[in-house]
C-alpha cells in the first residue's frame, strides 16, 4: 500500500478492536447490577466491530488485537488519566482497585499493540494500523450523517492519502453510501492511535480509525453482510493498484 512515499522496506498491516464486546468480568459484576441495560447500548460496546475487525485481519492475513470486555469497566481506547478512562459504573472505586482492573484488562491490550508497532518498525516496516470502531447512528436526538468514516491526523501526509484514497474506493463501490473524514469525531482526539503517533514517525506509522454506523449491525442481513464486504474489498482495491 504505497500511502507514503518512504524509504522503508515493505508495509505491515495490523488490525485492532478496542470494543469488541460488552462482557463483565465476574469480580466486578456487582458494579453493573442495574446497568445491565447500559451495557446493550453504544457506550457498552461497538456492537459488527469485531466481527469486522476479524473479517479484515483474515482476508489480509494480519495480527489482529481485540478485546471483548466492556468499555464501561475500562476503555483501551483512552489514555490513562483520561477523565472517560472509566465510566460511572467503575471511576468511583478506589484507586488500588482501579489499577488492578487496569492492570488485568488495559494493559495486556495495550502493551501488546505497542509492543507488535515498535518490533516491525525496528524492522524498518512502515505499520498501517487499522483500528476498527462502530458509532451509534443518532445521539442525545442528533442523527449522524455518516454510514462509513475515517479519524486519522491530517498533519500526517500518509493518513491523510489512505483515507482519501479508500473512501473513494469504498465510494466507486457504493456510490449511495455517505462516507466522510474525521467524523463523527476528530483523528486527532485521545486514543491508541494518537499515542502511537507520538512514539513513531509519520513515515513508520500510519493509525486510521476507521467507523461504521451502527445502524447497518441493527438492520443485518444483507445490508450487514454487504457493507463489511465492500470494505474489506475497497480495501483490497487499493493494495492491488499499488501492484500495478
Amino acid at each position: 500500500m504505497d500511502v507514503y512515499k518512504g524509504g522503508v522496506r515493505h508495509d505491515s498491516l495490523i488490525i485492532t478492536c478496542e470494543h469488541g464486546g460488552n462482557d463483565v468480568p465476574p469480580a466486578y459484576a456487582a458494579q453493573f447490577a442495574g446497568r445491565e441495560a447500559l451495557l446493550a447500548t453504544h457506550r457498552g460496546w461497538d456492537p459488527g466491530a469485531l466481527e469486522l475487525a476479524t473479517e479484515m485481519a483474515t482476508a489480509f492475513e494480519a495480527p489482529l488485537f481485540a478485546s471483548t470486555t466492556t468499555r464501561l469497566l475500562i476503555d483501551l481506547n483512552r489514555s490513562i488519566g483520561h477523565k472517560d478512562l472509566h465510566s460511572e459504573a467503575t471511576r468511583g472505586l478506589s484507586l488500588a482497585t482501579r489499577r488492578e482492573i487496569a492492570a488485568q484488562y488495559y494493559r495486556p491490550h495495550r502493551d501488546a499493540v505497542e509492543s507488535e508497532v515498535a518490533q516491525r518498525v525496528a524492522a524498518d516496516e512502515r505499520v498501517v494500523h487499522i483500528a476498527s470502531h462502530s458509532f451509534t447512528p443518532e445521539l442525545n436526538g442528533v442523527v449522524r450523517q455518516a454510514d462509513v468514516a475515517w479519524l486519522y491526523d491530517p498533519r500526517r501526509n500518509g493518513e491523510t492519502l489512505l483515507a482519501s484514497r479508500w473512501l473513494a474506493a469504498l465510494k466507486h463501490r457504493r456510490p449511495e453510501l455517505r462516507l466522510r473524514r474525521n467524523y463523527p469525531y476528530e483523528g486527532r482526539d485521545d486514543g491508541l492511535t494518537s499515542l502511537l503517533r507520538k512514539r513513531h514517525p509519520r513515515e513508520l506509522y500510519i493509525g486510521m480509525e476507521l467507523e461504521v454506523s451502527q445502524r447497518f449491525v441493527l438492520d443485518g442481513g444483507a445490508a450487514w453482510d454487504a457493507i463489511r464486504q465492500d470494505i474489506i474489498a475497497s480495501l483490497a482495491d487499493l493494495l492491488e493498484s499499488d501492484k500495478d
